[in-house]
């Protein structure tokens, strides 16, 4: 199949979901499919075209940036232009372009696949808010004009009001998420160059905005103390967010508790992430919202149980493994028990390698990208088929074969 995937920013730019996109695309390279990514050049010393592990990469310029998206003047040209040459089309969202792709899509006749990364949620104030429902119509609209909508949880794609109105067309795939074994002798050094040892640690991870509840966690820290007095938190994350200064407001807390909190910055190399979860006792996700957080699988694909809020998606990781606890949301009191009931006794909720993986596996991910893939590309080709006219190619019939029939 030749397949054209759609999202704002792709490699080197590193989320949760540009990291689902780079992994999904090259899976599908390497099982021999065409794969092109269009993207942002949202860095100038990026190259405009490359092939990055089998996936050619198409960036378009870019012309200024709004919140968390940018203006690419070149978008309805190139995506039009790409549309037809190519079987499918995979979008990832949020993102504003998608009723546009969406629309050519189907103008052109090309099934396309929407990959929800989970409902668009913005900081208050008058400009976040028309940012907000400005991406979400034009997504609405992307939405039923897709053939499919793919979500990372049946439990997710239940509970959103977003999807409700397309929940026929929805079909759940777990993402696909990579991580190396931790380097136990790494993990050690790295705890006491921090000056950790004999610490009970919990590690918390992400941008630092609002839907991530880290304030609830700061807020936690008092009663954790009191359960777990050698409890020590440890965060390694973005706290310079441009659309969003939630870190600001909550900057007070966390200099109260500096003493009990580590603070690592972001950690892009795959290694070292491994080794930052292995290193904790456990990973806290106090999120108010979440669609599906992979950060809990590299925590558990490291060892590192979970205690997580227990909101639609978010539990997922937790309900189908049992590696965790699930307390109440938006509840710094619950967060605090449920970190001193993992820590006092965490063998109950000690995570194996091998049972993670036989829940979460990235060719079982790219296996069930592949089946609907083709499913639609096979749909579209037996309605053409069905549209072309019938032509009698037979030479006409002599007169002793006329005469035969008669």
């Amino acid at each position: 199949m030749r397949i054209l995937v759609f999202l704002t920013y792709y490699h080197p730019h590193w989320t949760g979901l540009t990291a689902y996109a780079k992994r999904l695309a090259e899976g599908m390279a390497t099982r021999g499919h065409q794969v092109t990514v269009v993207t942002s050049r949202h860095s100038p010393e990026l190259p405009v075209h490359e092939t990055l592990n089998g996936v050619d990469i198409v960036r378009l310029p870019t012309m200024g940036r709004i919140s968390r998206g940018v203006i690419m003047p070149a978008f309805p040209f190139a995506a039009a232009r790409l549309i037809a040459r190519h079987d499918l089309v995979q979008i990832h969202t949020p993102m504003l372009e998608t009723v546009l792709v969406t629309a050519l899509a189907r103008l052109q006749g090309k099934p396309s696949i929407i990959t929800h990364h989970g409902d668009l949620v913005m900081p208050s104030g008058l400009f976040n808010q028309i940012v907000l429902h400005t991406v979400r119509g034009a997504m609405t609209l992307g939405l039923h004009l897709s053939s499919r909508v793919t979500v990372h949880s049946a439990d997710y794609g239940r509970h959103s009001d977003f999807l409700r109105p397309i929940a026929h067309k929805l079909d759940a795939i777990y993402p696909p998420v990579e991580i190396p074994t931790p380097q136990p002798e790494a993990v050690a050094a790295w705890r006491r160059e921090l000056d950790l040892e004999g610490k009970k640690l919990i590690g918390f991870a992400g941008r630092f905005v609002e839907e991530k509840g880290f304030d609830y966690l700061l807020q936690a820290i008092p009663a954790t103390l009191e359960r777990i007095p050698n409890a020590h938190f440890v965060y390694a994350g973005e706290t310079n967010v441009i659309y969003e200064d939630f870190f600001g407001r909550w900057k007070h807390l966390l200099d109260a508790h500096r003493a009990h909190i580590t603070t690592l910055g972001l950690i892009r190399d795959p290694q070292k992430l491994a080794n930052f979860y292995a290193m904790c006792d456990l990973f806290a996700l106090p999120s108010r919202t979440d669609c599906f957080p992979s950060v809990q699988i590299e925590a558990l694909l490291s060892g590192t149980p979970l205690v997580t809020t227990d909101i639609p998606g978010a539990r997922e990781v937790v309900k189908v493994t049992g590696f965790g606890k699930l307390v109440r949301p938006r509840d710094p009191s619950a967060l605090a028990e449920g970190f001193a009931e993992v820590l006092s006794d965490p063998a109950p909720y000690a995570p194996t390698r091998e049972v993670v993986r036989g829940v979460f596996s990235t060719e079982r991910t790219v296996s069930a990208y592949e089946d609907l893939m083709k499913r639609l590309v096979a749909a579209r080709s037996a309605r053409r088929a069905v549209r072309q006219p019938v032509v009698d190619t037979a030479p006409p019939a002599t007169t002793t074969e006329r005469g035969s029939r008669e």
